[in-house]
């Protein structure tokens, strides 16, 4: 198993500088991650520094809070795309989930598909401020509206990825959708956990410590 091609290599702090940005694209060619995962205006940058890989650019919409408008969200995802990213994580609208109004949940996902085109979405659940009963309904709402994957957390609210949370997420949403487990990952042990509860994809910062055997501080 090539480890390195399930991790999207993370830098999403607000403080993150141009140097920090370009180390995380010096360390995804040199370990040749899935994606570097950045905000939006690293984009560009990311998608001119990662040019003669097959390292992909992702980006977050509606992030962290999930609680910009769908025609915000939209805009943002075109905006992206057209400046260089290859995938999409973006945020549900959670106080909408957890109101029980399903179907602002499920359009808001649209949206951001349709936006899309052919580009790859991941949709962030946030699974910490979820119960389980809301986390599978979350996931199908995500599947019903066209996404690639389901994600369990931004990094930015209460906690990040627990194994119970990914299985729980595979099983609902079957074996051909992408799970994304995002936060909880300091050690190839962690990885490997994931992946195997049904993981194909993991959000971390710590993919090189990950890759090299080290347990990382932090907590994303």
């Amino acid at each position: 198993m090539k480890l390195n091609k399930y991790i999207d290599h993370t830098l999403l702090k607000q403080d993150a500088t141009e140097n920090q940005i370009d180390c995380l694209l010096s360390e995804a060619r040199e370990y040749d991650f899935a994606s570097v995962c950045v905000n939006p205006t690293w984009v560009e940058h990311a998608k001119n520094g990662l040019e003669g890989t097959d390292v992909k650019v992702c980006t977050v919409v509606g992030f962290p809070l999930g609680a910009t408008t769908s025609t915000v969200k939209a805009f943002e995802t075109k905006e992206a795309i057209q400046n260089g990213a290859d995938e999409i994580d973006m945020v549900i609208n959670v106080g909408a989930l957890k109101s029980g109004n399903l179907d602002l949940v499920e359009s808001d996902i649209r949206v951001v598909v349709e936006a899309s085109g052919d580009k790859l979405v991941k949709v962030i659940i946030e699974a910490c401020l979820l119960t389980d009963q809301e986390k599978v309904v979350a996931c199908q709402l995500a599947q019903k509206a066209g996404a690639d994957f389901v994600k369990t957390s931004t990094g930015f609210s209460t906690g990040g990825a627990t194994v119970a949370d990914v299985t729980l997420m595979r099983e609902t949403v079957g074996p051909d959708m992408g799970v994304k487990a995002a936060g909880g990952a300091r050690s190839y042990a962690d990885a490997l956990a994931f992946v195997e509860a049904g993981a194909t994809r993991i959000g971390t910062s710590a993919g090189v410590a990950i890759l090299k055997g080290e347990l990382a501080d932090g907590d994303y």
